[in-house]
């Protein structure tokens, strides 16, 4: 499989003034293999050393002496680590928190040394008091697959070159592939171990065994990790993601939780679940200017799923209703289109809100702030377009031209451009950046 990341490890490895990496992401994303085949592919040799399974490392980081610790972890990993030739993989690092402050005077002491290292569930182990080597680490995020990823596995570059260059006419030309293939995605997500199974010939039984078997260990991980008082609220908070996300107000609701529920009961529970990875947050804004973060409304938000296919497996939606016909596009209000364009967007390093009015007479489904412009976005799950929210709102703010991601083909109306929506991710990216894929 290809993951798109690995062009900025590339660069990474490349750097001058390179610093340790952290590879941060939910569990099961992939970080593991990425480190490794970078390794395999980019190094002479690689270290890997796995924190959570080695039980010598008192003896590795007791002090923070480079010169030694780099002889151990080479006794350690049984590789000559060299300079420039070698790279060093620490992984699950949160579990042991001298390794992470060691990257530290890796940084300052051995910066000839390539150090990368993973972390599932960093951002809570941080939270519980680990130190964080601040400016002395450079850090990446994993995520699952996106579209484009899900298309390289499945061999079908060249349908990833027309997404790339943008590519209009072909795109049109060759829809009812691309909307074959979105469902496909639909319904398996982005979770490399269900792609490996379904690549293998996985049906749709095995997938959806593998995605309840993902849902089952990040439910144990609630448990393992979190503070027991906490773990009933979380579980709440997680069930609750996709019954919110299909209501026609998407506007989290804490008293979908629980009867009279209130925000700052259920606090540590939603930052809990997004330090793990496990959904992402957007918050509402109340005014389009620059830059969108500073308009944020901290008690108004949405949460959406990590993953569109686990999303599928955690509501227990047939195989028959992605995979067969238009009903995906359609059904749950649109929620799985939503989750899908948040899901493409993330990855994209582009800060992202939403807009409402506080009478919900106008609501912009996500904002994106580029380096050039704000973009307002409405999403449509199918080829029905009919919305008043996106028109009232620029033929008010004349200023900007809208997004709609839809079913249909592209088309630019002026006031604002139709792109379909298995183009989102790539509409966002630099075409130069499918160079080496």
């Amino acid at each position: 499989m290809k993951r798109l990341l690995i062009n900025d490890l590339i660069k990474w490895k490349a750097k001058r003034d390179r610093k340790p990496l952290i590879l941060n992401g939910a569990r099961q994303v992939g970080k593991t293999w990425l480190l490794q085949h970078f390794g395999v592919t980019e190094y002479q040799s690689v270290a890997y050393i796995n924190c959570e399974k080695q039980d010598n490392l008192d003896q590795i980081f007791f002090n923070f002496d480079t010169s030694r610790m780099i002889r151990a972890l080479s006794a350690t990993a049984d590789v000559d680590i060299q300079p420039g030739t070698t790279l060093i993989i620490l992984d699950e690092i949160q579990e042991y928190p001298r390794a992470l402050t060691a990257l530290k005077y890796f940084c300052e002491d051995a910066p000839q040394y390539h150090i990368a290292v993973a972390g599932s569930l960093l951002g809570i182990s941080l939270h519980q008091g680990i130190s964080f080597p601040v400016g002395k680490v450079e850090v990446m995020n994993l995520y699952p697959m996106d579209f484009e990823e899900f298309l390289l596995a499945l061999e079908k570059e060249q349908l990833v070159k027309v997404l790339y260059e943008q590519d209009w006419e072909t795109m049109n030309a060759a829809s009812s592939l691309f909307i074959e293939l979105l469902r496909q995605y639909f319904f398996v997500g982005g979770m490399p171990g269900v792609v490996s199974a379904y690549l293998g010939g996985a049906g749709p039984e095995g997938v959806r065994v593998i995605q309840n078997q993902i849902l089952n260990d990040y439910q144990m991980d609630f448990s393992k990790h979190a503070e027991s008082r906490e773990v009933p609220r979380i579980q709440l908070v997680w069930d609750s993601v996709p019954h919110q996300l299909a209501k026609e107000n998407k506007k989290f609701q804490y008293s979908e939780l629980k009867k009279g529920g209130r925000a700052n009961e259920f606090a540590v529970a939603i930052e809990w679940l997004l330090q793990a990875g496990l959904v992402y947050k957007v918050h509402r804004i109340n005014k389009l200017n620059m830059p969108i973060k500073f308009y944020q409304e901290q008690n108004v938000f949405k949460l959406f799923a990590l993953d569109v296919g686990l999303l599928g497996a955690q509501i227990g939606a047939p195989a028959s209703k992605i995979l067969v016909g238009d009903d995906v596009f359609v059904e749950y209000k649109g929620a799985f289109a939503e989750a899908f364009v948040l899901s493409q967007l993330v990855p994209c390093k582009m800060p992202i809100s939403y807009y409402s009015t506080n009478d919900s007479q106008v609501e912009i489904d996500f904002v994106v702030q580029t380096d050039e412009r704000i973009i307002p976005i409405e999403v449509k799950a199918a080829t029905n377009v009919r919305s008043k929210s996106l028109r009232t709102f620029i033929n008010s703010h004349s200023e900007f031209k809208g997004l709609r991601i839809s079913m249909k083909p592209y088309q630019d109306e002026g006031w604002m451009e139709n792109i379909p929506l298995y183009a989102i991710s790539a509409y966002f990216s630099k075409k130069s950046s499918f160079v080496g894929k």
